[in-house]
């Protein structure tokens, strides 16, 4: 989820078994139904506050978790998105805390690999929607993010 105009992205924090608040791109299950953009937008709004506009698929991630005594395998299909309304908020149940973060910080305050390669793979095609390759017109995203704590709210 990307605030284009203030080159800010919307993250998600979750306590790890350990205790460790881990930050992660917002995510979760299709619901019968739906496709995985609508899935995309419906747990962006549930766990950041943020509505969102899908702008391209950037990539799918596959991995394995324990819950109780089950290992449960997910597969998670990740957008660009564009934010286009709502205010930040936890109040999702699941969710502990969430952020701004600036673009050029992400790769360094996401806790999980797979996602950080899919941020580079965004942050990729942002770059070539403002050189007019891949995204065009109203799917052009904002200018390069300026540095800063990481978790400034917009």
């Amino acid at each position: 989820m990307i605030d284009g105009v203030h080159g800010l992205a919307a993250i998600i924090g979750r306590l790890d078994r350990r205790g460790r608040l881990l930050w992660s791109l917002p995510k979760g299950h299709i619901e019968p139904g739906e496709t995985p953009e609508h899935t995309a937008v419906r747990e962006v709004a549930e766990e950041t506050g943020i509505i969102g506009r899908v702008v391209t698929a950037i990539g799918t991630i596959d991995y394995w978790f324990v819950a109780g005594n089950r290992r449960i395998h997910k597969t998670v299909h990740h957008f660009l998105m564009d934010a286009v309304g709502g205010e930040l908020s936890d109040e999702d149940v699941e969710v502990t805390e969430v952020a701004w973060v600036p673009l050029g910080e992400l790769d360094e305050v996401l806790a999980y690999a797979d996602e950080r390669r899919l941020v580079r793979r965004a942050l990729s095609l942002r770059d070539d929607g403002d050189r007019g390759v891949g995204l065009v017109g109203s799917e052009r995203l904002g200018a390069r993010p300026t540095r800063g704590s990481g978790t400034e709210q917009a």
